[in-house]
């Protein structure tokens, strides 16, 4: 046989004997890249029906986003006895962890997810991330989130104050979060969030106020509306982890404000102000490092091409709320120039506040 042909040879039977394609079709005649991805296609449908109401960005997208965070920052690199961070600790011991001061009004959406990730056989860490990934990419404007899947059930209780609060000092804050592995700036950048987020216990007389005028738009109007002269309290007065705030019925955070001023965080709050791309990217990595936290990312299968393709956001930049003047702007980087933003028309703008059910 010559060695051409046993050249021939081996090649076939190395074609032959090769590992089998990971793509499947799965439900709908989508396609996974990993046939281990095809049943979050199913947790998707069910989601997105029964859980975020077809689709949308509102409460329940909120409280999820919430708990992507509330269960992964329980995690200290100094400390492994703190907690195993996006474990799914906060859904299995929620009768614990849910009554950290912290964590208060997180157990409503933990007993309403609970059911979704015992029907579909998931872990409960991995449905926590996963929900999370997909409610925001409901949200206008919004990330599209990595997720990796493969989480155990394997997990212990995290420590009490694990979770960053709005009353603690921005040195405490980033203290905390530089323990778990986060720099200012990733801090910067997971806030946001809060461009979407709601409360319930910094003032619990205006239940569901937004943070921000905006409420369901994953953009960049909170970064200029925090740094806007507070003059008012939405609610009843004054609350601990509460500050003035420049927009009737809306609540702004103590840590906000005060991050957004701070000489560490404030030239990376500020360049988010007309760069929503800037924004989202960075929200997207600081993101992904979290929903992994306490993980080996090699250990877990990326699943992310079933999370949702977001809408894209209507504008790159902020505007000042109708009302507003670039001298309402308390700018705190030194070393750039706050841009000039143009102002929406029209009478002072407001935010309703929603009553106490």
């Amino acid at each position: 046989m010559s060695f051409k042909t046993i050249l021939v040879v081996v090649t076939l039977a190395v074609v032959a004997f090769a590992a089998p394609s990971k793509h499947a079709v799965c439900s709908q005649g989508r396609v996974a890249s990993n046939a281990a991805c095809c049943k979050w296609f199913d947790v998707l449908d069910d989601l997105q029906t029964n859980l975020f109401d077809g689709g949308e960005c509102g409460e329940e997208v909120h409280e999820s986003l919430r708990l992507t965070f509330h269960d992964a920052i329980g995690f200290s690199r100094a400390n492994p006895k703190a907690g195993g961070g996006a474990d799914g600790s906060i859904m299995h011991f929620a009768e614990t962890e849910t009554n950290f001061h912290a964590n208060l009004g997180t157990d409503d959406i933990v007993e309403i997810q609970r059911p979704f990730a015992i029907k579909h056989g998931v872990s409960f860490g991995d449905f926590i991330q996963f929900a999370g990934a997909v409610g925001v990419s409901n949200c206008g404007g919004g990330p599209r989130i990595q997720f990796l899947a493969g989480r155990s059930n394997t997990t212990f209780p995290a420590q009490d104050l694990t979770v960053p609060e709005p009353s603690d000092s921005v040195t405490k804050i980033l203290s905390r979060m530089g323990d778990a592995g986060f720099s200012p700036n990733e801090v910067v950048a997971l806030l946001a969030s809060h461009s979407v987020a709601a409360q319930d216990h910094v003032d619990p007389t205006i239940h569901g106020s937004p943070f921000d005028s905006t409420f369901s738009t994953f953009d960049a109007q909170i970064f200029v509306e925090v740094l806007l002269k507070g003059t008012l309290f939405p609610g009843n007065g004054s609350n601990p982890g509460e500050v003035m705030s420049p927009i009737p019925g809306e609540l702004r955070l103590e840590s906000d404000a005060a991050i957004a001023r701070d000489p560490r965080t404030a030239c990376e709050w500020q360049s988010f102000v007309d760069n929503h791309s800037l924004m989202v990217s960075r929200f997207e990595a600081a993101m992904a490092k979290m929903a992994i936290l306490g993980h080996n990312a090699r250990d877990l299968i990326d699943c992310s091409e079933v999370i949702p393709v977001p809408s894209k956001a209507k504008s790159n930049s902020a505007v000042l709320p109708a009302g507003k003047t670039m001298a309402d702007i308390e700018g705190s980087c030194r070393n750039a120039r706050f841009p000039t933003l143009s102002t929406i028309p029209g009478p002072a703008t407001s935010v309703a506040p929603v009553p106490p059910s």
